[in-house]
C-alpha cells in the first residue's frame, strides 16, 4: 500500500528537520524543499498534503501557494509567525486550507495534518472503493453534486473545488432552503469551535465557491446570503 506523502516548504533547516522526523514517525513520506520554486518542482499527484511556510526568501509562501492553486487542489497548511486575522484571510484567499501560527506544538501540527489528509482523502475518493455504495447525487437547477466523492458540475461542466468548498456546498446543497449561520457552517464543516474571527474565513470560503459555480458571483443565483442570518441553497 502507498504511503501518504507530505511536501514539506520550509526556508528554516532546522524546523523542516523536525517537522520530517515527526512526520516520518507517523509511516509518512516525506519531501521536502527550502524554497517556493524547489516546492513547486516536487509537487505530483502523488502529493497528499503540503505544509507551507509562509515568509520565504524569493518567493512567498502566498505566491507559491497561488502557484499550486494552477495545478492542484492539494490541502496546503500554512505555517506562519504572523498570526492576525488579516494575514490569516491573504493566506485563505490565496487558497489555503488551514493556518498554523509559530510556535506550535508537535501535537498540534499532527492534528491539524491528520485532520486535512482525512478530510482530502475522504472527498477525492483516495480512502479506497472497496465496499463503496452505488454513487448518489444531489442535483438542484443546473448544479449536481456527488455525495460520495469531490465530483462537482455546474451546466455540465466539471468544477474543481477545494475538499473545504466542496463540504461547504454539499451541506448546503443536502438542505436546500435552509439557512445556515456562520457559525452553523464553521462548526459543522472544519468540526471546530467557533470562534469571531471565524466568520471572516467563512465568508473567504463562501465567496471563492461562488466564483465558480455562479456565472456572476457578484449577484448569486444559487448560494444567497440572507442578511443578519446566513447562508443558503436556492
Amino acid at each position: 500500500m502507498q504511503k501518504t506523502t507530505i511536501l514539506i516548504i520550509e526556508d528554516d533547516a532546522d524546523i523542516r528537520e523536525g517537522i520530517r522526523i515527526l512526520l516520518e514517525s507517523q509511516d509518512y513520506a516525506v519531501c521536502e524543499a527550502a524554497n517556493g520554486q524547489e516546492g513547486l518542482e516536487l509537487l505530483s499527484e502523488e502529493i497528499d498534503l503540503v505544509i507551507l511556510d509562509v515568509m520565504m526568501p524569493g518567493m512567498s509562501g502566498i505566491r507559491t501557494c497561488e502557484e499550486i492553486r494552477r495545478i492542484s487542489y492539494v490541502p496546503v497548511l500554512f505555517l506562519t509567525a504572523r498570526a492576525s486575522e488579516s494575514d490569516k484571510l491573504i493566506g485563505l484567499m490565496a487558497g489555503g486550507d488551514d493556518y498554523l501560527p509559530k510556535p506550535f506544538s508537535y501535537a498540534e501540527l499532527l492534528g491539524r495534518v491528520k485532520a486535512l489528509l482525512r478530510r482530502y482523502q475522504v472527498y477525492s475518493g483516495k480512502a479506497g472503493s472497496a465496499g463503496r455504495q452505488p454513487d448518489e447525487t444531489i442535483t438542484i437547477g443546473d448544479v449536481r453534486i456527488s455525495e460520495k466523492c469531490n465530483e462537482v458540475t455546474v451546466g455540465g461542466r466539471a468544477v474543481e473545488l477545494s475538499e473545504l468548498e466542496y463540504r461547504i456546498l454539499l451541506l448546503l446543497m443536502q438542505h436546500p432552503g435552509k439557512i445556515f449561520s456562520a457559525q452553523n457552517l464553521y462548526e459543522s464543516v472544519w468540526n471546530e469551535p467557533y470562534l469571531y474571527s471565524s466568520n471572516g474565513t467563512v465568508m473567504v470560503h463562501i465567496r471563492k465557491l461562488r466564483v465558480k459555480i455562479e456565472k456572476t458571483p457578484e449577484e448569486p443565483k444559487h448560494i444567497r446570503t440572507v442578511w443578519g442570518k446566513g447562508y443558503r441553497f436556492e
